[in-house]
């Protein structure tokens, strides 16, 4: 052994100790945990060929960080912004029996083959979140739905430390810290500045509108957020 170690060691690794992490959260609010859950041994076999095949080495490389797992989608595959089908279908990783097709996960599939396709793609960057865990809640009507960590004020008070913990361990990646890329411009991004501006993580962060907004509510812009997330990713603009 020479001591050093593979990015997809270190995040793998990382994934290991989220199995173990538990969280003080407020009533109503639960975490998803995909190294802990139900499917644990699945997603597992999933993420460490992911990560080998991607990550076997020891270059540095960009964090793009959303806010954190969706419910039914990195919640369930442990590859954040993977949608399992689109895991299945490039990658040959078999996820069978637990496919989830997203329009987001759609969206950044597009800029990701235009980037240059994975093995590109994943050579230069890291996706993965703020949050590293999922979050619901129950709402009114008694059913869990999707949830941020920056909702609710008594939740992120509570998350407070572990978020700006999960993002230290992230840097430890060997990432470089020259930029980061935020996905979600609004409240993710206005606290991930806050907390970048006492802790100096990274130099800069670059703000790129959700894939679920673009989507949703902007189906007629989608070239054109898809060229402002290819211009950010290329250093165009810098």
């Amino acid at each position: 052994m020479t001591g050093r170690t593979t990015v997809a060691h270190r995040i793998l690794q990382f994934n290991e100790e989220l199995a173990e992490t538990t969280l003080e959260l407020p009533p109503g609010f639960t975490v998803i945990n995909p190294f802990n859950g139900p499917q644990k041994e699945r997603v597992r076999e999933v993420t460490t060929a992911f990560y080998h095949k991607y990550y076997d080495d020891d270059r540095p490389r960009r964090l793009v960080l959303g806010s954190s797992p969706a419910r039914r989608g990195t919640a369930v595959t442990g590859v954040p912004f993977e949608d399992a089908k689109l895991l299945e279908d490039e990658t040959g990783v078999d996820v069978d029996g637990y496919a989830v097709s997203r329009p987001s996960a759609d969206f950044l599939h597009d800029v990701i083959s235009r980037y240059g396709g994975r093995g590109k793609f994943y050579a230069d960057f890291v996706m993965s979140f703020v949050c590293p865990l999922g979050l619901v809640r129950t709402n009114s009507k008694g059913k869990e739905v999707n949830c941020n960590y920056y909702e609710n004020k008594k939740l992120l008070e509570l998350l407070g430390s572990f978020l700006v913990d999960a993002l230290k361990r992230q840097l430890a990646f060997g990432v470089d810290a020259s930029v980061c890329y935020c996905i979600g411009s609004g409240e993710n991004f206005a606290y991930l500045t806050k907390v970048n501006e006492g802790q100096r993580f990274f130099r800069r962060i670059v703000p790129l509108e959700h894939p679920r907004f673009i989507t949703q509510y902007n189906r007629d812009r989608e070239e054109e957020f898809a060229e402002k997330y290819l211009s950010a990713f290329r250093g165009q603009g810098d």
